[in-house]
C-alpha cells in the first residue's frame, strides 16, 4: 500500500513530532523550576517539596533532556527523564491527585518520549522486536 519512503518519512514526522511535544513542555516545565517562577514554586511547595529543591528539579530535568535530545545519547536521556518522570507519579499518588488528569499525566509525558524514539531509532525496535523461539 505504501511505499518504505513514505513510511519512513511517515515515521520521521510522527517521531519528531511525538518527541516535540514532551520535550517542549519539559523545557518550559525545566526553565520555570530553573527561575524559580512563582506558579512553579508554589505548585512545588503544594506537592510536599521545599522550595530549596524547585531549581535542582528544574536542573536535574533540563540534564535528562539533553541527553534525550541528543541522538547518541537519547535512549540514555529517556532512560533518565523515565525515572524522574516516575518520581512525579508517585508524589501524586502520595497526595491522592486525581488519576486520568494528574497522576498518569508523566507516564503520558514518558510515552511520548519512548514513542518518539522508538519510530525514530531502528536499534530500538529491533531490541523491542518479538522473536519467535523454535524448539
Amino acid at each position: 500500500m505504501f511505499s518504505n519512503t513514505v513510511l519512513s518519512k511517515r515515521r520521521i514526522w510522527s517521531s519528531r513530532i511525538l518527541s516535540g511535544i514532551a520535550v517542549l513542555f519539559l523545557l518550559f516545565d525545566s526553565l520555570i523550576k530553573i527561575i524559580k517562577e512563582s506558579h512553579a514554586v508554589e505548585g512545588t511547595i503544594q506537592l510536599g517539596y521545599p522550595e530549596t529543591a524547585v531549581a535542582g528539579l528544574g536542573i536535574i530535568e533540563i540534564i535528562c533532556l539533553a541527553l534525550y535530545v541528543n541522538p547518541r545519547t537519547s535512549p540514555f536521556g529517556a532512560i533518565l527523564m523515565t525515572g524522574y518522570l516516575g518520581g512525579a507519579v508517585a508524589t501524586q499518588v502520595r497526595i491522592g491527585s486525581p488519576l486520568f488528569t494528574h497522576t498518569f499525566f508523566p507516564l503520558y509525558i514518558a510515552l511520548f518520549l519512548w514513542g518518539g524514539l522508538y519510530l525514530a531509532d531502528e536499534r530500538l525496535r529491533n531490541l523491542l522486536r518479538w522473536k519467535k523461539h523454535s524448539n
